[in-house]
């Protein structure tokens, strides 16, 4: 509560209704594990170089893969607000139509909360809602996190919002989600003894959330130029959806690069979670925006006002280094392959790799993860992930990234949208290879 003393009355008053409706718990492991009847996958690798669809002022569209497989490449330059700007002027109708429809999901969510079905919101913010409704409580939860966050984002948002016409009390409302919702997520960090054959360090970032989202039919990589000398870092490319400007995937031109998971079975070693500090988001855009190395990055995350219970990857590509992180308000601990947690029979520790399959305690699919890591140890690459790794495992359904953070290369994949064909699944899908070195060299 010593968040709350220094607001005004009214601010007071919101701040203690947050502090009060969180509440922790733990669980014992998650449930599921990969059907057994789970095939590789052997669907074609898209290799063909982006194409330039269109441009305005600051921004330019590019599209990468082909088919059903497209992703829309968007690059920006210029000053926050000039990059939201040309972001919306460029992709208007798609920007519209994601925010519109990540709204009426989050309403979805909440009457499905209230009616007792099955839902991704947590516990707390559903009871936020249910008492004084879904603009209150997600202006509440961004109450608790403004002061944490950079003005960039405001400004990014607000130049989105002159050129969409879109309000940005909306579009900030619905960067809000990633606090208030639950997702299982896989990652992995590869180098040395397990990647001989490449010599690489490899990552895997794969993101297992809700495909019957609105997420899926958005996706996006965006890819932002500031400008040198204004303090607003170095390239970097964010990993998402149309619009989306907090971070869960991606990989910046200092090759440093990020993977994400949420945890919802932790153990006591997590600690307290709180409301009050930078949303997971920003402070893994941030990484990728300002930070040259891991160390930057650990430095930054440990010295943060942390929220809620996340396992975070972070791959150096310069220092071929890797760190698992157990990040939560009270804890950021940092494993590599030696100590990494937790340690159980289902969850062994493998020389040069440190993973986590869905969940922190997950028996199910951190044992099966492993067990595919472990056949392709020297060898793990980023065809061998895709082949035999994630559709194998099962994980990654919205989308996925394998990075090769040493060539800069990255392989991606996303869930099926609207009116496509094909597998439902990411994990299942054709995975499209973009060379990170030539993006991050295209100009205005």
């Amino acid at each position: 509560l010593a968040h709350c003393w220094s607001l005004t009355n009214t601010m007071f008053l919101r701040c203690l209704i947050l502090a009060l409706a969180v509440a922790g718990g733990l669980a014992a492991e998650c449930n599921g594990k990969p059907s057994p009847s789970a095939k590789p996958n052997l669907n074609p690798i898209l290799t063909s170089d982006p194409v330039f669809v269109r441009a305005v002022p600051n921004a330019k569209l590019y599209y990468a893969g082909s088919g059903d497989d497209v992703i829309p490449i968007v690059h920006l330059w210029g000053s926050p607000y000039e990059m939201g700007y040309a972001h919306g002027q460029l992709m208007k109708m798609e920007m519209e139509g994601l925010i519109d429809n990540v709204w009426k999901y989050l309403e979805s969510e909440v009457e499905s909360a209230i009616n007792g079905t099955f839902h991704h919101l947590r516990p707390w913010f559903v009871d936020l809602v249910a008492e004084f409704g879904l603009d209150e409580g997600l202006d509440l939860t961004y109450d608790a996190t403004r002061k944490y966050s950079g003005l960039y984002f405001e400004e990014e948002m607000s130049g989105m919002s002159v050129s969409t016409g879109i309000p940005e009390a909306k579009i900030r409302r619905i960067h809000m989600i990633g606090e208030l919702t639950k997702g299982s997520c896989s990652m992995y960090g590869a180098w040395g003894s397990a990647t001989a054959s490449t010599g690489s360090l490899m990552q895997l970032r794969a993101l297992d959330w809700d495909v019957d989202g609105p997420f899926r039919n958005y996706p996006q990589i965006t890819v932002y130029h500031p400008t040198p000398g204004t303090g607003n870092g170095h390239a970097f490319a964010n990993i998402g959806w149309t619009g989306w400007i907090g971070s869960i995937t991606g990989i910046s031109s200092a090759q440093v690069a990020i993977s994400e998971i949420g945890v919802s079975f932790p153990d006591a070693t997590f600690g307290r979670e709180s409301r009050f500090g930078i949303p997971f988001t920003y402070i893994l855009r941030d990484v990728l925006q300002f930070d040259n190395s891991l160390t930057d990055a650990m430095g930054r995350m440990s010295d943060a006002h942390r929220t809620c219970d996340l396992i975070l990857g972070v791959g150096d590509g310069k220092a071929k280094a890797f760190r698992g992180v157990q990040y939560s308000a009270a804890v950021a601990n940092f494993y590599t392959d030696s100590d990494m947690q937790p340690v159980a029979d289902w969850h062994p520790r493998m020389d040069s790799v440190v993973y986590y399959g869905m969940d922190w305690l997950c028996p199910g699919y951190s044992a099966p993860l492993h067990q595919q890591l472990q056949y392709y140890h020297g060898n793990i690459t980023a065809e061998n992930t895709i082949r035999n790794v994630t559709s194998v495992v099962q994980t990654g359904d919205l989308h996925i990234a394998v990075y090769d953070l040493t060539k800069m290369v990255v392989h991606i994949a996303n869930a099926r949208r609207d009116g496509a064909s094909g597998p439902r699944m990411a994990y299942d899908r054709s995975f499209v290879r973009i060379d990170f070195n030539q993006v991050f060299a295209v100009t205005p």
